[in-house]
C-alpha cells in the first residue's frame, strides 16, 4: 500500500474516532490533514488504484456522515440559542414589573 493511501486510511480512521466522541477541535485539524492526504494521493503514482478508490469512497462516506452530524448539531445549538434568548427576554420582562 502506498504511503498516501495509508495516510488516507489513518486520517480517515482518526476522523471517524473524533466524530464518535464529537471532538470538534480534533475534527477541524483532521479535516485539514484529510484534505492534504487526498491532494497527495491525487499526485502520487499508485500501483493499486482499486485500494485508492476504496479508501477515497470510505472517506467520502465518512464526510457525508460528518456533514449530517454537523447539521444536526447546528440545529440543536440553534434551538438552545432560541430558548436562551426567550429566557433572557422573559427575565427582562419580569424585571420591569419588580
Amino acid at each position: 500500500m502506498s504511503t498516501s493511501v495509508q495516510r488516507l486510511q489513518e486520517t480517515g480512521s482518526a476522523l471517524r474516532n473524533a466524530l464518535a466522541t464529537q471532538d470538534w477541535a480534533a475534527i477541524g485539524e483532521l479535516d485539514v490533514q484529510c484534505r492534504q492526504a487526498v491532494d497527495e494521493a491525487m499526485v502520487e503514482v499508485v500501483r493499486d488504484e482499486d485500494v485508492l478508490r476504496e479508501r477515497m469512497q470510505e472517506l467520502l462516506d465518512l464526510y457525508r456522515e460528518l456533514v449530517s452530524v454537523c447539521q444536526l448539531e447546528q440545529r440543536r445549538l440553534a434551538g438552545e440559542m432560541v430558548q436562551l434568548n426567550q429566557s433572557q427576554q422573559g427575565a427582562k420582562v419580569y424585571q420591569l414589573f419588580t
